[in-house]
């Protein structure tokens, strides 16, 4: 299995405006900075840093005017490997924490907090493990594999003919 490493998206806007800051008017820095992180979002990225660059460099900005636009192309270079948002979305990845966090709330907190519930760490840790094979529509495998263990644990030891109790 291949393991995939994302950089949550909303990271990269929070770059692109400061740098959009000290390279664009105030009237276009919202255009610029949409254009930007579409760009990034169709896996020009490392395009992007470069033009963020060369623009702070064509402006001759002193090095502290221009430390914001030279933090962004820094943060989009050193994580090019990361932002390939054009083939993780294709592949129905997500790239924003949004997802998670839904996910998250919807798995745990939802189940954690209902009044009067009282639970071990290792009950929740159960139930949250339920919950997840439920939601992803595993439970019908993960329940027949559960029943095989019981029976290995629970009966074939205890008897001399356990084909009986397979059925």
């Amino acid at each position: 299995m291949e393991l995939t490493i994302i950089c949550d998206i909303i990271h990269v806007p929070g770059y692109l405006w400061k740098a959009g800051k000290v390279l664009s008017d105030k009237e276009k820095l919202n255009l610029r900075v949409s254009d930007k992180l579409s760009r990034i979002l169709n896996g020009r990225g490392s395009f992007v840093a470069s033009g963020i660059g060369r623009s702070a460099t064509r402006r001759q900005l002193e090095k502290a005017t221009r430390e914001p636009a030279d933090s962004c192309a820094t943060y989009l270079l050193t994580h090019s490997t990361y932002l390939k948002y054009d083939e993780y979305l294709k592949k129905g990845y997500p790239v924003a924490t949004g997802v998670i966090e839904g996910a998250c709330r919807h798995l745990v907190k939802d189940r954690m907090e209902i009044t009067g519930a009282r639970r071990s760490l290792k009950g929740a840790e159960a139930i949250l493990k339920l919950r997840a094979v439920k939601i992803s529509g595993d439970f019908p495998s993960y329940w027949k594999f559960y029943e095989q263990q019981q029976y290995v644990r629970n009966h074939r030891i205890l008897y001399q003919n356990p084909t009986v109790l397979e059925g």
